[in-house]
């Protein structure tokens, strides 16, 4: 009787613990499937605003290195570099009404919160900074790409706002670039940004993601 009972408890356990891998399973393809947001096909004239501080701008290189120079001859769109040395996410917040109003873009891609996250700043003004970015554009019919940023220290992975802002407006993102140069001492020009090499690899990243995201 007692071997009984314990091979039901061996059976419940088992079964339970196939439930919560079940549950986690569909999680994860719920969040795969959730990151395959879609954008609207980019028209051959249809204008691209990469927008940011220094990591778009191109600090640590010469100005065709920049990620916005380089993603333009391999997506044959004009691309306008609307990076700003040194700017925070409230400051980028309110420059981006500008640049779109003046630009007129199809869709902006917004990397921006790197100098939050370098100066200690709040990650959740940041974050709201961001978000309110995404929406900004959004709301003026403008498609965006997201690009997370890391944090700058011996863990270099993006805070979650990123990713959590992309399933909430349903927009793609381009999560691994960013934390991928910053973990490579051969593709940065110093502690922070990246080389001329750096800046192509972030313009191919950028470019796999519009064609996969159905922009290109």
């Amino acid at each position: 009787m007692l071997l009984h009972e314990t091979g039901q408890i061996s059976d419940n356990r088992f079964g339970g613990l196939r439930h919560v891998l079940l549950i986690i399973l569909v999680g994860l393809v719920l969040v795969a499937c959730k990151s395959d947001a879609k954008l609207n096909p980019l028209p051959a004239d249809g204008k691209i605003l990469a927008f940011g501080d220094s990591l778009t701008y191109g600090t640590g290189a010469l100005p065709e290195h920049s990620y916005p120079v380089v993603l333009q001859s391999l997506v044959d769109r004009e691309v306008v570099n609307g990076g700003v040395p040194g700017e925070i996410s409230a400051e980028g917040l309110k420059r981006l009404a500008i640049w779109l109003k003046e630009y007129e873009p199809k869709l902006v891609i917004i990397c921006h919160g790197a100098n939050d996250l370098l100066r200690a700043l709040s990650e959740e003004k940041a974050a709201e900074n961001v978000r309110a970015m995404v929406k900004l554009a959004r709301d003026q019919g403008v498609d965006v790409l997201l690009v997370a940023v890391p944090k700058f220290g011996l863990m270099r992975t993006p805070p979650e706002f990123y990713e959590e802002i992309a399933r909430k407006f349903d927009v793609p993102i381009e999560r691994h670039v960013l934390e991928d140069i910053e973990g490579n001492e051969a593709l940065k020009s110093d502690a922070v940004h990246p080389n001329a090499e750096g800046y192509r690899l972030m313009a191919q990243a950028i470019a796999k993601r519009l064609q996969k995201s159905g922009a290109l």
